[in-house]
């Protein structure tokens, strides 16, 4: 993490940190009301820090919906994920009512809570997948890269089974945060749904196996995979999804040695 500034909800109301908080048209109306709303979800401070930035202002992430920093509650560090001003959803319901639905199958960053402009949840630390991949090394890493992997493929088979299509799985570089207990979390369902043919399984595995620059990480530190004995098994998987197809692609993704 970049160096890092704890701010009260008093000090949100400078511009410099309001700014950030009414990403990207700042609004001092907006301003109080936004400060109101994190009164109720139980905020009292912002910490800004991560590796990337917002009028120059240090945050964990910033996407198409939304700015993500930490929270601080009366008992713990959170991540919140600030709604922008020019976001096409007018509201933060639909990213926690899909974060909830991956909560009841043990998936996803625990859902804390909601308003209008802003949604809390468990704050993970740990490191992107990618980055995880290329920096484990020494005595067990191979093994402990393989145990991740198939933990990642077991919560996406979980969603599959759930009727959850988390959406962004294809490109997943910044999707999937390893713990420092090597326990995968699967984060952002901000274009999730319940409505869509799921499709976990095939995107990760073409994210992680097929069509990145992480599948070229990973055949060089797993070993190569047979491409097209890949490419049969999901094309099979998802004309009938059993768990036998399931366990056939884990197989042939050589994470079962």
């Amino acid at each position: 993490m970049q160096s890092d500034e704890l701010v009260s909800l008093g000090q949100l109301k400078d511009k410099k940190y309001a700014s950030v908080l009414c990403y990207p048209r700042y609004s001092a109306t907006e301003t109080a009301k936004r400060i109101k709303e994190l009164k109720t979800l139980g905020v009292k401070a912002l910490e800004f820090a991560g590796e990337k930035k917002a009028f120059n202002i240090s945050v964990l992430g910033k996407g198409y919906m939304g700015i993500v920093v930490i929270a601080h509650t009366a008992t713990s560090r959170a991540a919140l994920k600030i709604r922008r001003t020019d976001a096409d959803r007018k509201r933060m319901d639909h990213e926690a009512e899909m974060l909830s639905k991956a909560n009841s199958i043990g998936i996803g960053p625990r859902f804390l809570g909601r308003s209008e402009n802003f949604l809390l949840m468990e704050f993970v630390e740990g490191t992107l997948l990618p980055r995880w991949v290329t920096t484990e090394k020494g005595r067990g890493a191979k093994e402990r890269v393989r145990r991740v992997l198939r933990d990642v493929l077991k919560q996406c088979w979980k969603m599959d089974e759930a009727g959850l299509d988390h959406g962004e799985l294809s490109r997943a570089p910044k999707h999937i945060i390893i713990d420092a207990d090597d326990k995968a979390h699967i984060v952002d369902f901000e274009t999730a749904s319940t409505m869509r043919r799921t499709s976990n399984v095939t995107s990760i595995c073409q994210y992680l196996f097929l069509g990145s620059q992480l599948a070229k990480v990973l055949r060089k530190r797993l070993g190569e995979i047979d491409r097209e004995a890949l490419i049969a098994v999901l094309r099979d998987y998802k004309q009938k999804r059993t768990r036998q197809k399931f366990i056939k692609i884990v197989q042939t993704c050589i994470l079962t040695k």
